[in-house]
Parts: C-alpha cells; structure tokens; sequence
C-alpha cells in the first residue's frame, strides 16, 4: 500500500527543512494590514530569506538563509529570538511551534480559550450597551418613552449615565482595540484596532463634551453619540467571537489527522503485556494491537494477519489485507483480529506525523493570487483614514453640522473591513487543502492547489499508474483432457515458488489467493529467460514460452490465434506442458487499475487531453490505451525521453501535469507544471511531485483538480465580497447617497455590517469541507 512506501520521502520533508525554516503562533494579528507588518519585521532581519503569515491560522513560516549544513543549532536559536523579539517590535507576540502532537493540541486549546474570552467580553459589553441603546434610541423611536425620560430623569442625567456605562464598554471588553490600536497608529501603522479606536474613541470624546461642557458646542450641535461607542465595540466583539469560532473549524483537518492516534498502547515486554503513554513508545518495542484499536505508531508485522482500515489516511475504503512482515501505518485500524507488530518509527518519524507536517506547510501556503490582495492591503487602512478625514471636511463645507460631519466620518472608519481581505485567501487554502487531505490527497506545494484548475493536458505513465505495476494471472486454459484448471494452477505454482521472476511471483499469487495446496516440487531448473521445469506430485512439468516449447518439441500453433488475441489486449502468453503434452495455454498481464477507465473519462469530460508515456512496447502501449479510450500515445520512451515527450504537449497557456510512481518518472514529474505521485510510488517520485495521492487510485486526480477548482472558486468569492463590500459600503458611509436619496449610514450599522464582513468569508470558506468526492 501506499502509506508505507512514502516513507523515506515524508520523513525528508520533516527533518531536512527544520534545520532551515520554523513556525511561529503570532497573537494579536487582526486584519491583513498585521500580516503585512509581521512579514516586514521578520524579513528585515538578517538571516531570514523568506516570511509567510497566514492571518487564518496566525502562524508564521520563517525561512532562514542558510543551507541545513550550515545552521549551528545556537545560530538557529538565535534567529529565533531575534524573530520573537521583532514581532513583539512590531505590536504582536510570537512564539516557537515545536512540530509535535502536544504543541498542535495547546494551539487549538488556546484559540478555544480565546473564544471563551471573547464570548465573556462580549457578554458583559451586552449587558452595558443594552441599557445605553434603549436610553437613546427608544426616546428616538417612542415619543411617550421620550417624554417619560425627560419629565423624569432629564437630559443631563440621562446623557450621564450613558456617559457611566458606555466608559465601562470602552475600559472593559473594548480595552483592547485602544491598547493595541493606539500604539499602532502611534508606530505610523494603523490596522483595524485603529479604526475601531477612532471611530468609538471620537463618538465618546464628542459625546462627554457635550456632557460635561454643553456650552462649549452650539445648539444645533448638542447631540451624544453614547449609544454609537457602545454598540461598535459590542457588535466587533461579537463579529471577532463569530469569526474566532468559525475560524477554529478551519484547522479540523489538522486536528482529526492528530486525532488518529490512540493515547495509549499495550507493549509486550518479557511476554508480560502492560499499558504506556503514546510517547513512551521507542523504536523496537512489541506492540499488541486488538480488533478495534487504532494502530499507535508505523511498524512491522510479526505475528498474526488482519485487515486494516486504511482509510482515513489513503481514502481508500476498503480494508487492507496484512500479513507478516508487512509494515502498518500509525492511525489506522484493526479491524478483524488480534496480532502484534515491532514499532520502527515513532513520534515525529511516524507517516501520520509527516502528513500533519506536509498539510499544515500546504495550509500556510501563500499562493500568487495572495499578491495582488498584499499590494492592495498594505494601503487600505491610510486610505481609510483619509477618505474619513476628507468626509468630515467636506460635511462642514457643505454646511453640515459638526456632530452630522463626526457620525459619517465615523461610519466610514467603522464600516472599512480589512479582516475580510486578509481572510479571503489563506481560510479557503486551510479548509481546501485540509479537506484533500481527509481524501487521500497531499499537496506538498501549496502552489498546486492555485495551478490544478487550468489544467489541460495530463501525461500519465502505463506500468504502476495506469496499471497496478505487478503481473497477474488473467487467463489459464486447459488443453489437455482429464485435468481440471485448479490442479494444474497449483502444480504450476508450486514450481514457480523457486523463482523470482515477476510472472513466477503473479501465478503463485493466484494459487494462493484461490487456497489451493501446493505440493513439493523436486529437481526444480530454471531456463534463463525461457522458463522453468521440475517434478510435481509424480509428473513431469514444463512452463515457459512459445519458444521453449518448440525447442522441447511440442507444437503451439493450434493456440496461435488466442496467443496473438492475448498480446492484442496486452498479455503475456506462456505455456504449460505435463509429461510431455501441452496442458494449459496461460495469461499473464499487468491489470489495468479499477478506476482507471472512469477516471480517464472524468477528465475527459472536463476538457482535458490525455497522453501516455511509457517504456513499454508500442502494442502492449496500444492495447491499454484501446482500452482506457486514451488518444494520444508514446511508447518504447526511455526515462530521459519522458521530459521530451512532454515538451511536445506544453501549452505556455495552460497547466501541463504528468502522472507517475516510478523513479524513472522523477525527472517528467520535476519538468511538469505539476507533477502528481501516486502514493503506490517510489520514494524519489513522491519528493519530485508537488501533489501526492496517498492511495494508489486514479480518481485521486480527478479528486485534485476538482477540489484546486473549488478552492480558487471559493477563493474568488471571497475576494469579490471582501473588495466589493468595501468599494460598495464605504462610499454609502461618507454619504454618497445623500445628495440624491437624503440616506446616511450610522455608525451603529456600519458596525454590524464590518462583523458581518469578515464572518461571511470564513464561513463561505467553511463550505469547502463539504466537498463531494469522485469515486
């Protein structure tokens, strides 16, 4: 199976890039303005090539400079700090992520915990704003109400305890858009805390003059905004708890792969079974594993058979028949019976850990569109400040009162959502690429996932790919009177489990796979490269090639025609002769995939050209192509000349993909625009594609392309709703309707649209994780 054959190549993808690059939580990120500053901080110090901040995630990958053999454990050390130090320079708190099960696990206990904090401050900023919006918007909507207050509180009185409970809002849960805002404006880089400081801060300090100094302002201006203050920093906490949650579910990929494994195990040691912790399992350990459990660590079977439910891991969804000494996988399940196996990987060696590593790489991807919305935000939230400053000059010019000028300059400052901008993109790449994980798919570059949808040409190689790479028995018929099939199978395969020849491995196999007996075969001969003979159960056997039996003298031409039927659909003919007469005429092909038919034709009906290249010979290259309704073909193509082949079929204007497993694939999967591995692969093919399909099914590129289309579809929307709300809303809020419809915004919905705002992108984005799989 898959999962055990990516080996090697998932552990490079964990230790060779750690000496070189590290991951770290940054808190306190708002909007894309933050990511922007925290990219700039690290990327300005020295020995940092590269820094990519995922708003979504609030993670930073850091790339260092150096080569891996170069880093001193102290250097590297202090790199870190030196990054920890200039993000805490720029406003925020960094710290060190430590690629293990318990670092992951705090991560999301803290985002958990922040949304608790959030739901609190939400609640006590409720319970103060609800009295302080009914004092001034009830007088406004009931004139009875109006009348009972100012017979019997008066204004003074009633303007002063607003005054009293929004103080508290302001002081209390919405303390943190000042203590974070103001040092960022002060710093000369406002983000959204900013806005939200100023927009709440000016309606406040406007508000308590005209309470505190009345006769400062003239009649006409003697209005509070209380109610404003409040209810901004209300409806952004509940804006900011909303997206906090919806924002957790888009790392449940992440959090289920890591679910996978038990917390437990039960370890035979001196033949006494005793119970450990997860982390105290070491290479070498016994490991007993029951009908049910979940298989702890990767390892080898050693005593015992069973099935294993791969497929949380691969997506296939039948279990895999295992035996000894086949390796099993960490997170996968027993199903059936009991047996044990010796642990060879552990911790962060397991697959399962290096597919977590792998998904959270792809997850913090930033991808080329991300460029476009990076040059825009950098300038966003000035822009803001000064289409507010200019809406406020413009109201007093046009005679508008101070108080009408504040409220829409306000607005316009309370309505800009620079949260939606920086959330369109990386939520739609971590629930994308979580979810083609879930099935079987693992986008090592994140790339890929932005490149798969133009696809219009797709290279697949034959043997391993299109086909299961292994020869079986497709046909055995019997020529010879009084023997039936099943015994002349089983006299053949006990004769061929002398050999190691690739057609000797595929009729032992049937033999086996059909529970026939074999008995002893004596005085076994191979023939080089013709075939082999021997004595079974009292007779004299005979199995190899057309050629071998005309040289013993025996003649095949009566079976010409199905012999030549066969290699027309790709087989291998052999023969088998007891005592001297032909008995059997026997096929032997490398079966072409299951799926392989229906997921040629789903790529076909999406518009996409197919080729394939192989080393094979021209005719068994045809027959499978006949068979799989594959229109293009390059047979007899040596490894060096499947980059040449390739070239023949690249479109500058579209995304060219190849499709292989085997190591002479690796330099056609480096060369294409994408290179897709099956997980059934070489190591070598896997480090050189860009997309892995854990399970060895073709409808993993099917599944791929169509979840690279949704994702940039998602992601499109996003960003249509990001930048068209605020080029729609903003110039509402400066009161561009007002000339000829006499509509203004107040600051009270420009509130709640902007908390709606960036809510609707992540769960617009969370959509993605109902993504129907092809099968």
């Amino acid at each position: 199976m898959s999962s055990p054959n990516i080996r090697s190549t998932l552990d490079e993808s964990l230790t060779a890039p750690m000496a070189q690059d590290f991951d770290l939580a940054i808190d306190g990120m708002t909007c894309a303005s933050c990511v922007l500053r925290v990219e700039k901080a690290l990327t300005a110090l020295p020995g940092i090539r590269s820094a990519y901040v995922n708003l979504a995630s609030e993670r930073a990958h850091v790339v260092l400079v150096s080569s891996p053999d170069s880093i001193e454990p102290d250097l590297r050390s202090d790199l870190i700090s030196m990054a920890s130090q200039a993000v805490a320079k720029a406003g925020y708190a960094a710290t060190l992520i430590k690629p293990d099960r318990n670092t992951t696990l705090r991560l999301a206990q803290t985002r958990q915990d922040d949304a608790v904090a959030l739901q609190k401050s939400f609640i006590i900023a409720l319970l103060l704003t609800l009295p302080v919006f009914i004092l001034e918007m009830g007088a406004h909507t009931l004139p009875i109400f109006h009348e009972f207050l100012h017979h019997h509180l008066g204004d003074q009185a009633n303007w002063s305890l607003q005054a009293i409970l929004t103080t508290l809002v302001l002081l209390g849960p919405g303390r943190v858009f000042f203590v974070k805002g103001l040092p960022a404006l002060f710093r000369l880089a406002p983000e959204m805390n900013a806005l939200v400081a100023l927009g709440a801060g000016s309606a406040w300090c406007y508000s308590m003059v005209t309470t505190l100094w009345p006769n400062s302002l003239p009649s006409e201006a003697r209005y509070v905004y209380f109610e404003a203050a409040a209810v901004i920093v209300t409806l952004i906490l509940l804006g900011r708890l909303l997206e906090t949650r919806a924002k957790g579910k888009t790392s449940a990929a992440i959090e289920h792969l890591i679910g996978l494994q038990p917390r437990q195990a039960t370890v035979l040691r001196a033949g006494v079974a005793s119970e450990i912790a997860l982390a105290q399992i070491q290479p070498g350990d016994h490991l007993l594993i029951r009908p049910g459990e979940k298989i702890p660590v990767d390892g080898k079977m050693i005593e015992g058979t069973a099935h294993i439910d791969e497929s949380m891991l691969t997506g296939e969804p039948l279990p895999v028949s295992k035996r000894v000494p086949d390796k099993v996988i960490g997170g996968t399940i027993n199903t059936n019976s009991s047996f044990s196996f010796v642990a060879t990987h552990t911790g962060e060696d397991t697959v399962l850990a290096g597919i977590i590593k792998l998904v959270e790489q792809a997850q913090g991807t930033k991808l080329p569109i991300q460029a476009v919305v990076d040059r825009i935000t950098v300038w966003f939230v000035p822009a803001v400040m000064l289409i507010s400053a200019l809406t406020f000059v413009t109201w007093l010019v046009a005679g508008a009162s101070l108080s009408s000028a504040l409220v829409n300059a306000v607005s316009v400052m309370i309505i800009a959502c620079p949260c939606a901008m920086g959330l369109a993109t990386p939520t739609s790449i971590m629930v994308g690429s979580g979810r083609a994980a879930e099935i079987g798919v693992l986008f090592r570059q994140g790339s890929a996932l932005q490149e798969l949808q133009y696809v219009s040409v797709i290279a697949f190689d034959k043997t391993g790919t299109l086909t299961l790479g292994k020869p079986t028995l497709t046909d055995l018929i019997v020529t010879l009177p009084n023997y039936d099939r099943r015994t002349l199978l089983a006299w053949t395969a006990a004769m061929q489990m002398h050999s190691e020849h690739p057609i000797a491995h595929a009729l032992v196999q049937a033999a086996l796979t059909e529970g026939l007996m074999l008995p002893a075969a004596k005085e076994v001969l191979a023939i080089n490269g013709a075939g082999i003979k021997a004595s079974v159960a009292g007779h004299q056997l005979l199995c190899g090639t057309s050629r071998l039996m005309q040289e013993s003298g025996l003649d095949t031409s009566q079976h010409q025609a199905l012999t030549e039927a066969w290699a027309d659909q790709g087989k291998t003919p052999i023969y088998l002769a007891v005592d001297g007469l032909l008995a059997a005429a026997i096929a032997i092909a490398d079966t072409i995939k299951p799926d392989a038919k229906q997921a040629i034709e789903a790529l076909h009906k999406m518009g996409i050209t197919i080729l394939m290249v192989t080393g094979d010979n021209a005719k068994t290259a045809k027959a499978v192509a006949a068979t799989l309704g594959i229109e293009k073909i390059q047979a007899e193509v040596l490894p060096a000349g499947k980059v040449a082949a390739l070239d023949t079929v690249r479109d500058d204007r579209n995304t060219l993909v190849f499709v292989g497993d085997g190591i002479n694939d690796a330099p056609a999967l480096a060369s294409a625009d994408i290179g897709i591995a099956i997980g059934t692969g070489t190591d070598v093919a896997i480090e050189s594609a860009s997309v892995v399909l854990m399970s060895g099914q073709l409808m993993g590129v099917v599944n791929a392309i169509g979840i690279s289309k949704a994702t940039m579809r998602n992601i499109r929307q996003n960003l249509w709703w990001a930048f068209g709300y605020n080029a729609a809303l903003i110039p509402v809020a400066a009161g561009a309707l007002y000339p000829n419809f006499g509509l203004t915004l107040s600051p009270i919905l420009s509130a709640a649209a902007m908390a709606c705002s960036s809510v609707f992108v992540v769960t617009n984005a969370l959509r993605l994780k109902r993504f129907k799989v092809q099968s």
